[in-house]
């Protein structure tokens, strides 16, 4: 019998694990993935670009996806779309593959339908915490995770007490210099973007190789800050915390109407089933698939998912809008200087524009987003694929071919922004399970019905045409931007909202099942509203919040 079972070892299960064990409380982590250590990670872009080895064979696991078609919902299946919502399942989950971009939300975020009003067609509600709640808990995820980087006053940046981070920024290419010139010039505040990378080694984590390989790849310095070496290996030197790694989770089963008992496992290797029993459970297994695991744990006390009185688990599914822009810098645009500054492999581009936070749409000033800049990715087999086209489609081979492979790996750098803005959350958005098909241990998979509300794409598009503008200035070549209502399948959240009223949420403001007090669920799947960053520093925020509650307040 353990104190705890937590489901899922990547940002929030990581976190509350730390600080479970740091208690003295015994706790199983249970990942479905298996357990790869730092000295296991590569940049090999085969393995983990294309042949996908931290994820599953989308034949045995799967969701299945719906999507709008002539006004008609059309389901498919992940296989056939070619298109996969997993994210890391490995031990210390997707944060092991994150670039590391670290923002807090702003306060607005938790108080969007106050601060801005309501939209036809959204449906919004305000945190039941406010940013006061969550800041000091920010504070301790830079200080445990290792965030690195240059505060700057802006109008639109969050509150922070302590206007240093944990560490200075990792190292910078010299391009920025250009970037901070004409942003200047433009009327734009450059920011340093803060990151989950260390620039200077402590005691257990050696500081960021420059190696040019983040997002995708695992750290093989330790210098990343994921969940598994900011918060797994430090739980387990306590002694308290035991991994079952290669552990799928079937079912959450309960043995009394307002307690839950145990989880039914299979191991994923062997096939064989089993039982963990515990005081309280943690469900931290991503948005979606903790969704999917209390639909999947229907009984008779709450026929349609467990934990469910309120009728809202997996309704109000959100992700992150925006879309990208990139463009060509080279020697016809720049300096000797700036050229060889430009191809220093390895340093960091290091940008973000908090400027067009709150933008003016249709004469309203309405909530606005982040723009990240930085280059395009590393992966070489990707540029030369990418490379092999000439103009209106045509095949190149040989000199034509060897011309455009020199450009595009040695004679210039893609320079690349992404918008973050608000999905906001709506009727058609949201995750069921599907009856008619079955992953590989008999479970009914996730159905996800994606719809992104129009207000979204328009104030996507404005901040992209804005960033646009930076890129022209730089001399950027051969620009293409897209705004688009497919989202990005790695940031999920929602369908677990929470709130203080037991009718419209399915978790407290503790992230506790109103129904269940044993069972919480942390990831992001809290969120009623995404705000417009990406959501790894506020996961691991509110993480270590519910995990103190739970030392704090539980007597388990």
């Amino acid at each position: 019998m353990f104190d705890a079972v937590i489901i899922g070892s990547g940002a929030a299960g990581g976190a509350v694990a730390f600080v479970l064990a740091k208690a003295g409380y015994k706790v199983a982590l249970l990942e479905k993935g298996r357990w790869m250590k730092r000295e296991d990670f590569s940049k090999d872009e085969i393995a983990y670009c294309r042949r996908d080895i931290v994820t599953p064979n989308l034949f045995r696991e799967f969701h299945t996806i719906e999507e709008k078609r002539d006004g008609r919902w059309i389901p498919k299946t992940t296989y056939e779309l070619g298109w996969s919502f997993w994210n890391g399942n490995i031990v210390g989950g997707s944060s092991n593959l994150m670039s590391g971009m670290f923002h807090r939300m702003h306060p607005d975020d938790f108080k969007l339908l106050e601060r801005y009003g309501p939209i036809e067609g959204a449906n919004i509600v305000d945190w039941p915490i406010t940013y006061e709640d969550l800041e000091p808990y920010y504070d301790m995820a830079e200080a445990l995770v290792g965030v690195s980087g240059t505060f700057k006053k802006h109008p639109f940046a969050p509150p922070k007490k302590d206007k240093r981070y944990f560490q200075p920024p990792t190292s910078e290419n010299g391009i920025n210099r250009l970037f901070d010139e004409k942003c200047h010039k433009l009327g734009i505040t450059p920011l340093v973007t803060p990151r989950a990378i260390l620039s200077h080694p402590t005691k257990d984590r050696d500081a960021c190789s420059y190696s040019g390989f983040c997002g995708s790849y695992g750290c093989s310095s330790g210098a990343k800050g994921s969940s598994r070496e900011a918060f797994i290996n430090p739980a387990l030197v306590t002694g308290n915390l035991t991994i079952f790694s290669n552990t799928f989770v079937k079912r959450v089963v309960k043995t009394s109407k307002k307690r839950i008992g145990y989880v039914e496992t299979v191991e994923t290797d062997s096939m064989r089933p089993g039982k963990i029993h515990a005081k309280i459970f943690i469900v931290a297994a991503q948005a979606h698939e903790s969704v999917r695991l209390l639909l999947n744990s229907a009984d008779q006390d709450y026929p349609y998912g467990l934990a469910n009185s309120s009728g809202e688990l997996g309704k109000n599914l959100i992700f992150s809008a925006g879309g990208w822009g990139e463009g060509d810098l080279d020697r016809k645009t720049l300096s000797s200087k700036m050229i060889d500054a430009l191809m220093e492999p390895g340093l960091f581009m290091n940008r973000s524009i908090l400027d067009w936070y709150m933008v003016e749409i249709e004469g309203k000033i309405v909530k606005g987003g982040l723009v990240e800049f930085m280059f395009g990715h590393q992966n070489f087999i990707r540029k030369a694929s990418m490379s092999k086209y000439g103009k209106n489609g045509k095949l190149l081979w040989g000199k034509e071919l060897e011309k455009k492979l020199r450009y595009r790996l040695q004679e210039s750098r893609r320079i690349r922004f992404e918008v973050f803005n608000d999905w906001l959350p709506t009727d058609n958005c949201h995750i069921t399970i599907d009856k008619t098909h079955k992953d590989i241990y008999g479970t009914p998979v996730g159905k996800l019905r994606i719809n992104a509300h129009p207000h979204d794409m328009k104030v996507a598009r404005k901040i992209a045409t804005n960033a646009e503008k930076i890129l022209k200035s730089m001399g950027a070549r051969s620009i293409v931007k897209n705004i688009s209502s497919t989202p990005p399948q790695n940031l999920i959240a929602g369908g677990c909202r929470f709130g203080d009223d037991p009718s419209s949420s399915v978790l407290n403001r503790y992230c506790q099942s109103h129904d269940i007090p044993n069972l919480f669920v942390v990831d992001a799947s809290f969120m009623p509203t995404g705000g417009s960053v990406p959501y790894t520093w506020t996961i691991y925020a509110n993480a270590l919040r519910v995990a103190d509650y739970i030392v704090q307040k539980l007597h388990i």
